[in-house]
């Protein structure tokens, strides 16, 4: 975590600011599908989050908000899944991801999360 940038001892984050640094684990460490960590070691964003929280950058409550954002942000496109089934999807990529944790965090961020 420290080759991201955090502190050595963390300050649980708003949910907002747990999205961005899903991101940052996810470019650090490499992104993929259907598993959380793959044998490369890459994560996929539910294994970015469960990384985060493991390591006391957000609490469980705060994460299940910021689930609840990613999921709102899909609904709105009109995607009604969880958002781990919607990051296996055939065609997903890490800029489809990227994308959804940025809007996710932005929607978190505006009203106050």
């Amino acid at each position: 975590m420290a080759g991201l940038g955090l502190w050595q001892v963390p300050n649980p984050l708003l949910p907002s600011l747990h999205l961005l640094h899903t991101i940052s684990v996810l470019e650090r460490y490499g992104w993929c599908k259907s598993l959380d960590v793959d044998p490369m070691g890459r994560l996929c964003m539910r294994g970015a989050q469960t990384l985060l929280e493991k390591t006391g950058y957000v609490t469980p409550d705060a994460r299940h908000r910021a689930v609840d954002h990613m999921h709102t942000v899909l609904a709105q496109a009109d995607v009604h899944m969880p958002f781990y089934a919607w990051n296996d999807l055939p065609g997903r990529t890490f800029p489809h991801v990227k994308a959804l944790l940025t809007r996710a965090a932005d929607h978190a961020h505006t009203i106050g999360d």
